[in-house]
């Protein structure tokens, strides 16, 4: 790979996009290697924030979601809203800042007020 073009935010030409751009159209990069940057300028003695582009005309379609991952992601979510600690499903994803659902976590304060 050689040196990637670099363009100025918002002046990088038609047929390039990020990640998320490419998203959007239900694309993906597909295993292609970086085509081209895109720095924005910040103030200061910061460097430039950095973003990375593909060719479009070289982006393949979105795989679509298998019954297997579609339960796979479900038990995943499943087990971020269950706590660990008296094993009910929160009803939101806990906190790993608390570790456990905010009843179980605050239960001694409550008792005490």
């Amino acid at each position: 790979m050689g040196t990637l073009p670099v363009y100025r935010w918002r002046l990088a030409p038609d047929g390039y996009a990020t990640r998320r751009q490419l998203r959007a159209l239900g694309l993906r990069p597909g295993g292609q290697d970086v085509a081209a940057v895109v720095e924005r300028p910040r103030r200061r003695r910061r460097g430039p924030l950095v973003a990375y582009l593909y060719r479009t005309d070289r982006a393949k379609p979105v795989r679509s979601m298998t019954p297997a991952k579609w339960a796979a992601l479900a038990k995943a979510n499943t087990a971020r809203r269950t706590c660990p600690q008296c094993r009910r499903d929160a009803g939101y994803v806990i906190p790993p800042t608390l570790g456990m659902c905010v009843t179980c976590a605050y239960s001694e304060e409550q008792r005490a007020a």
